[in-house]
């Protein structure tokens, strides 16, 4: 497909895609699974993070340890990507969250840009882009595109599970972006919805469906 698209292959990971893709899987235990899952996939995600020397002193002597040496951003793209940003803060508690708002126009399923709460000026070195379903990969591609806008220059994407046409989209438009996913399925439907997918992932995480 490309080379910048990562799929996990962890064991919990598709455990936990599982209990995602059961339709009698209520909205509670949704959100817990989605949080515990993205918190894995932000993980593998940030495994290229600098780091720099850091002095420190043991119970028993001196030794020499490590700090991050780059600041992380996380932008979840709403309103599914918000059940992603509770995990990716457990790993990386001082990232910095912005929002950007997009909806997919049902009739042309292209993204509208609704809401926008990035700072005047980048101040950090990566940005991580979270949404449960890449599926067309219409918002994807406007969000990283408002990002490098923006001036951000290393983006990735961190998605529960992407469909053929989303990945290959994403990866035309931009092609440094890297794709960090659960599960690739098999192609989305007439209207847009990833095949066999999870259903709306903002309806199934906030009971509205």
């Amino acid at each position: 497909m490309t080379s910048n698209l990562h799929i996990s292959t962890h064991p919990l990971a598709r455990h936990k895609l599982t209990i995602l893709r059961n339709q009698n899987t209520e909205p509670k235990k949704f959100r817990e699974v989605v949080r515990e899952l993205a918190m894995m996939l932000v993980l593998e995600a940030t495994a290229d993070l600098q780091l720099a020397p850091l002095p420190i002193t043991t119970p028993l002597a001196e030794t020499t340890g490590y700090k991050l040496a780059e600041n992380v951003g996380l932008i979840p793209i709403l309103r599914a990507g918000l059940g992603m940003v509770e995990g990716a803060l457990e790993i990386l508690p001082s990232a910095q969250v912005w929002h950007i708002g997009l909806y997919r126009d049902e009739r042309t399923l292209r993204p509208v840009e609704y809401y926008n709460k990035l700072p005047v000026s980048p101040t950090v070195q990566i940005c991580l882009v979270l949404d449960p379903m890449l599926a067309t990969g219409g918002s994807a591609v406007a969000t990283v595109d408002i990002l490098k806008r923006w001036g951000a220059q290393r983006i990735k994407f961190v998605g529960l599970i992407g469909a053929p046409e989303g990945v290959r989209r994403l990866s035309q438009a931009h092609p440094d972006v890297h794709i960090h996913l659960a599960a690739l399925d098999d192609r989305l439907n007439d209207i847009g919805y990833i095949v066999p997918g999870l259903g709306d992932a903002g309806d199934r995480q906030f009971g509205t469906g």
